[in-house]
């Protein structure tokens, strides 16, 4: 059985901010191949789809899809602000190298 990840409280906080829910959406994070290590993050504003795993905080969700979810296992979903500007990020255990990019892994 797959870990999901998890949600900070930070993240769902961003997303009550930014009033993601009011407008309908979700935070999608979604792993596709490319990138400078292989695999990269792809985190966007979306529509809830159907076969989605969904997880959810303060009244926002953030969803996954079915083939993103195995390279997801046990991460954890976090809102950060940097000198370099505000972001979600993702702390992926399974990934055993990352970019300075931070959006971009191998594993």
């Amino acid at each position: 059985m797959l870990l999901p990840p998890k949600v900070t409280d930070r993240a769902f906080a961003r997303l009550a901010e930014i009033g993601a829910s009011d407008q309908g959406q979700v935070l999608r994070v979604a792993v596709e191949g490319g990138g400078c290590s292989g695999f990269q993050y792809e985190i966007a504003l979306d529509q809830p789809k159907e076969d989605d795993l969904v997880l959810e905080g303060q009244g926002e969700r953030v969803v996954v899809d079915a083939v993103s979810l195995p390279f997801l296992e046990n991460a954890t979903i976090d809102f950060t602000e940097e000198l370099i500007g505000a972001r979600f990020v993702i702390d992926n255990p399974n990934a055993t190298s990352s970019c300075g990019c931070g959006t971009s892994f191998s594993i």
